[in-house]
């Protein structure tokens, strides 16, 4: 029998796995971290994960334990090793990819946070960020960062900190706190202290720094009330960021790439040219668009970010951020207990012939983009005596295509181009179902990859680029090879009829 293009690559690969040497990447998520060992074609030859928990300490409120985030970061590292056979001294490069926004601070001595992690889709601080609407500073903040002000972003995380922990703003006066988003907290920790920054595109999750002089903005900090000296030193994302301690791998590779998971995504999925978008389908919805060397002023509710900054060369992006997503779907699991797995609720969903007019806004922690409105409550509407279990099944799997929908016609817009198909991962793009009412949806094919873990492929890639594991960016884009394609299937009569209802029920949700 003849041996495909893929069953060569996958023959090479186990010649490699004994021969030839390696990448690590790291993936530090909301819900798990992760250590994945990739080869040459872009293959993972090995992997380990473990679940991190969150803390709800009020409504509204999200925070998760640094200590326990580094520890189970280090057990996966581990465990990936002892699993493969693989070992640091076959370790080309390290790459580090991170939840964003996610703030940390601690003690420049004791290495110890002096609180939780606050996650990013905490919302204890929407007041705060309001006020700077109010005051009349979105625009300034707009300008220098390409963000709107709001609760996700870790300025007003680290405010909160400041103001809120005891003694903890006099520290940092005094030079004694240093904050870091994942990424950060991860590297002071792997290096032993002796490595304290962060890449441009975590940076530019902030709201402290100008994605146009690409530093630390002296005006966002005094307006936030927050000393310059706790902050990290910004590096590239493809380039070094020290050794890892050699308590932690006895070879000490060198950490050479780092990027905010989405950006990271967005490399991981090739999209290297202006117009090139991907969706990743994880917790949240993120939808990035490349737009090269041009910072664009979105007018629909997104945002403009940095999106790959390697080679020497800073490309920018649009963003879409949908805050629940695969979230919704362990809601219907942990909450209300109506299935029992993730797996289960694409032929739950496909069980019925359409949603009924059942529509669910996800609005757990307001709606995100394009509509930005902390206000918006969770809503489920169009419920019947005819709706069961698979109803609000359906409707929870059709949230995540609905929301992806209103972003990517945002970005269009604000991009003056059109989306010729759109390049999917995470976790729920395995769902044939939501891929297939997606690419309904938008009428145009959704390509499934055939990795799923592209995040931590995109840490690889900028981790491998930067010692030369692989030549250059063509290179790696011979490795990215297609699942499969879903192509829309669905009349515009029904389409129409679908998005106006979607959008009736986003209204009735906003209008709390």
């Amino acid at each position: 029998m003849a041996l495909n293009l893929k069953d060569l690559k996958l023959v090479d690969s186990m010649y490699a796995y004994a021969k030839s040497r390696y990448v690590m990447a790291l993936d530090c998520g909301t819900t798990s971290v992760r250590a994945i060992i990739v080869d040459e074609y872009g293959c993972i030859v090995a992997q380990a994960s473990r679940p991190i928990k969150a803390m709800y300490p009020r409504p509204g409120w999200v925070e998760q334990d640094p200590t326990e985030i580094f520890a189970s970061q280090i057990a996966v590292m581990m465990e990936v090793q002892f699993k493969s056979g693989i070992h640091s001294d076959s370790i080309a490069a390290i790459g580090i990819t991170n939840q964003r926004e996610t703030t940390v601070v601690w003690d420049r001595d004791s290495g110890q946070p002096i609180y939780n992690a606050i996650g990013w889709q905490c919302r204890r601080t929407t007041s705060r960020a309001e006020r700077l609407i109010e005051d009349g500073h979105a625009e300034t903040i707009r300008a220098k960062t390409g963000l709107m002000p709001d609760a996700y972003f870790s300025a007003t995380k680290i405010a909160w900190i400041l103001d809120n922990v005891s003694g903890a703003r006099e520290l940092a006066e005094a030079g004694q706190l240093m904050f870091g988003t994942i990424d950060t907290w991860l590297i002071y920790n792997l290096t032993d202290g002796m490595v304290f920054a962060t890449d441009y595109t975590n940076a530019s999750r902030t709201m402290l720094f100008n994605i146009h002089t690409l530093e630390w903005d002296d005006e966002l900090l005094a307006l936030m009330n927050i000393p310059r000296c706790m902050l990290p030193e910004v590096r590239w994302s493809s380039g070094e960021f020290g050794r890892v301690s050699g308590e932690i791998m006895t070879h000490m590779p060198l950490i050479m790439g780092v990027a905010g998971d989405q950006q990271a995504s967005l490399f991981g999925h090739c999209c290297f040219e202006p117009g090139e978008a991907k969706n990743t389908y994880g917790t949240g919805c993120f939808m990035l668009m490349n737009t090269g060397d041009e910072v664009v002023d979105s007018k629909n509710g997104l945002v403009a970010t940095v999106g790959i900054a390697e080679g020497g060369k800073v490309s920018y992006a649009l963003e879409g951020s949908i805050f629940h997503a695969g979230s919704v779907i362990q809601w219907l699991r942990d909450k209300l207990r109506i299935i029992s797995s993730a797996a289960e609720t694409a032929e739950i969903s496909k069980s019925r012939a359409d949603n009924g007019g059942c529509y669910l806004v996800p609005a757990f922690s307001g709606l995100g983009a394009p509509w930005w409105d902390s206000g918006a409550g969770g809503l489920i509407y169009g419920l019947t005596s005819a709706s069961d279990r698979a109803t609000l099944v359906r409707a929870a799997c059709e949230s995540m295509a609905f929301q992806s929908y209103d972003v990517l016609r945002a970005m269009e817009a604000d991009a003056g181009c059109t989306l010729d198909s759109l390049s999917v991962d995470g976790g729920a793009s395995r769902n044939e179902f939501i891929m297939q009412f997606q690419a309904d949806l938008l009428d145009i094919p959704v390509d499934q990859t055939e990795a799923i873990e592209t995040t931590a492929l995109g840490a690889a890639y900028l981790a491998g680029l930067a010692v030369g594991y692989w030549e250059d960016r063509e290179e790696i884009r011979q490795n990215h090879d297609l699942a499969r394609r879903f192509e829309p299937a669905m009349d515009e009569a029904t389409r129409a009829r679908e998005l106006a209802g979607w959008h009736d029920a986003v209204a009735r949700a906003r209008s709390r």
